[in-house]
């Protein structure tokens, strides 16, 4: 079973987007800040990172660029899912080695359609 690793700040977001890819068929790890992911991912490898952008700290954007500076990380994709939709946000994102950017609220269909091509779930 393929692994994601979520990280965000809200934990209603991280239930909500763990009972929905479990039930997609993907085994779900999470983070509750970039600092806290820096931490966990040295013990684990998932097929795929999602993360939120604005969170207290560290956000999602450094954390993409500092992870993808590791060679664990240097070709895992990795999905940026937020409130935010600008043009600026969403080309510093892909500098800094995002795969994808995805809109909060995001349709559940739309977002699990986007972790299948990614990352297939068996």
């Amino acid at each position: 079973m393929s692994t994601i690793h979520l990280i965000d700040d809200s934990a209603t977001m991280l239930m909500s987007m763990e009972m929905l890819l479990k039930r997609a068929g993907y085994t779900v790890t999470k983070s509750n800040s970039a600092e806290a992911a820096m931490k966990d991912l040295q013990e684990i490898t998932p097929k795929l990172i999602i993360t939120d952008l604005n969170m207290p700290g560290m956000n999602g954007i450094d954390l993409i660029q500092t992870l993808k500076q590791q060679t664990k990380f240097r070709f895992m994709p990795m999905l940026m899912l937020t409130t935010e939709s600008q043009q600026s946000r969403r080309e510093e994102a892909k500098r800094a080695g995002a795969t994808g950017w995805l809109v909060k609220p995001v349709e559940p269909d739309q977002l699990i359609g986007v972790v299948k091509q990614l990352v297939p779930a068996a």
